[in-house]
């Protein structure tokens, strides 16, 4: 039998490894098993940290346990509240921060590089009570919130309450306030609402993750709002609907910008992000909405990220992380109380998902 040449021989090797796809580089290969996000990736990390807000504690808890089944990444989550998350990605000590209130100016130069704002869900922040003898769901004017909580207002009983809630017989009782002690975008959501609403709240207090309190008692956490309201009479907090629900407490009615007593819901979330006007670095604030059919107290949820990260295969878990919670995590949203981000926000934060980097090369790969 004639023997072939060498040249015959790299000929034959060349046409078997083209057919079966062998001619691209290896590396090729895995990038388009990692996008779009369908399962595992041999290219990323396998474990991601972040911390921060507990406002989505709920919903992040749910996406970490299907996003690990569908691709093998365990994500670790600490939820500390948006002040922790702020703090730990500009420390470097997570690979993703999360916050309810978006970052300020100062905060991001204090970063020393560029962080995104990638927003995730959306939810409502609600003023919940304990007022004994009452079982009616009371409804509450803006003067009536602003009032409570700068100390003005300190009888349940007081016309600003009652002429809001005919027929319901409330009680002469002092209001024990209730607010969060740690940092928070659940606050900073609340008394962005109150600066918007109040004159007197916006130049005495103003908005932030934490705020000099004129009165009341603190909380740490949703879950220590809630826990506080829940054990003592006559007392007024606020929390994420979410936290109501599960810990069955009532969730007052806002009058909103429009002048009607709205119940928070999904739908009247989704309303107050309606003819928004979304800023290019997707930071956003959506309280006190001109829509007649929104509740005002809304508030989108960030995730938080550096735009350009070192390591490439934590750029690339990161990404295929936020992208999948951007598009199939969103599925989830409406069973546990959030409401899922509008199309053309999803449009934005992909485009921003799709700037990060690691070392100047695009994180996620085309797709």
């Amino acid at each position: 039998m004639k023997t072939k040449s060498p040249l015959a021989l790299l000929a034959v090797l060349a046409t078997l490894l083209a057919a079966c796809g062998g001619a691209a580089p290896a590396g090729n290969g895995a990038a388009t098993a990692c996008f779009p996000v369908t399962g595992s990736c041999p290219d990323e990390a396998r474990s991601l940290d972040g911390a921060g807000a507990t406002f989505p504690a709920v919903i992040y808890s749910k996406w970490i346990e299907e996003y690990g089944s569908a691709t093998g990444v365990q994500v670790n989550y600490q939820s500390i509240g948006s002040g922790g998350g702020i703090k730990s990605i500009t420390d470097k000590t997570v690979d993703f921060g999360a916050s309810d209130g978006p970052m300020t100016d100062q905060q991001l130069a204090d970063a020393k590089a560029p962080i995104l704002h990638i927003p995730t869900v959306m939810g409502a922040v609600v003023p919940t009570y304990n007022l004994t003898g009452v079982t009616q769901t009371l409804k509450f004017t803006p003067d009536a919130l602003a009032g409570i909580f700068l100390g003005e207002i300190t009888k349940w009983n007081d016309p600003r309450i009652a002429d809001a809630n005919p027929g319901v017989t409330l009680p002469a009782s002092d209001i024990a306030v209730v607010h969060r002690s740690d940092g928070s975008g659940t606050t900073y959501i609340w008394v962005d609402y109150l600066s918007k609403v109040s004159k007197t709240w916006e130049t005495t207090v103003g908005r932030g993750t934490s705020v000099k309190w004129p009165v009341g008692v603190g909380g740490k956490g949703n879950e220590g709002v809630a826990g506080t309201v829940k054990q003592t009479p006559n007392s007024i907090g606020y929390v994420e609907l979410i936290y109501a629900i599960q810990q069955k407490l009532p969730a007052g009615l806002v009058r909103n910008a429009k002048g009607a007593f709205v119940e928070p819901s999904l739908d009247s979330v989704s309303k107050a992000a309606e003819g928004v006007t979304i800023a290019e670095d997707l930071r956003a604030s959506i309280t006190n909405s001109d829509n007649p059919a929104a509740y005002p107290v809304s508030g989108f949820t960030w995730l938080l990220v550096y735009q350009d990260m070192p390591d490439p295969k934590k750029a690339l878990g990161v990404t295929r992380f936020l992208w999948w919670a951007i598009t199939d995590g969103q599925r989830f949203a409406k069973d546990l109380g959030y409401a899922p981000l509008p199309k053309d926000v999803v449009t934005k934060a992909e485009a921003k998902i799709r700037s990060v980097t690691s070392g100047g090369k695009p994180a996620l790969p085309a797709g």
